[in-house]
């Protein structure tokens, strides 16, 4: 089944519907939706794909998302993926978003954020492992393990917005 996607420009303006995996192979604009989870002690969701996940088996994330679909909004679809990846409804905020120069191509990147006051019920085929971090926790994770690398960046940009803000922002 294929996930249709816009294909936008280096401002982010729909170009037109593609495929996602037509714009992964060809190098086209995406856009991609994803959020920090946090509980409400401020601690981070950090997780690990499984081994056999057709993109980055076995790497460690803190952001959870996807492909924004055909005419979905990044607010949208990032909702979307936490329900779908974790089981969890709850409103996201959106941070910022920038042209990111992926390991799997170019895309448009959101981040948002979460507050998950709860569990979660990971799926599987997206998730093998959880935990909840402090952002030194993640820090010191991010030295240890392979991370997916454009997360490093997305965590480089925030860590920085954060600083900006205050520890307060989320």
């Amino acid at each position: 089944m294929s996930e249709l996607v816009d294909h936008v420009d280096e401002q982010d303006r729909v170009l037109g519907t593609v495929d996602r995996s037509t714009a992964v192979r060809d190098g086209r604009l995406h856009r991609v939706a994803t959020v920090v989870c946090r509980d409400p002690a401020g601690r981070i969701l950090v997780h690990r794909r499984p081994s056999h996940a057709s993109r980055f088996p076995g790497r460690y994330n803190w952001l959870i998302g996807g492909a924004v679909g055909a005419g979905e909004s990044y607010e949208v679809a990032a909702a979307r993926e936490l329900a779908e990846e974790l089981g969890v409804r709850a409103p996201v905020r959106f941070v910022f978003k920038y042209l990111c120069q992926g390991e799997i191509g170019p895309y448009w990147l959101a981040v948002h954020e979460a507050t998950v006051d709860g569990p979660v019920a990971p799926l599987p085929s997206e998730v093998s492992w959880h935990d909840w971090l402090t952002e030194t926790g993640l820090t010191n994770a991010m030295r240890q393990y392979p991370f997916v690398t454009d997360s490093l960046e997305a965590y480089a940009r925030y860590a920085a917005l954060r600083r900006e803000d205050g520890p307060g922002v989320n």
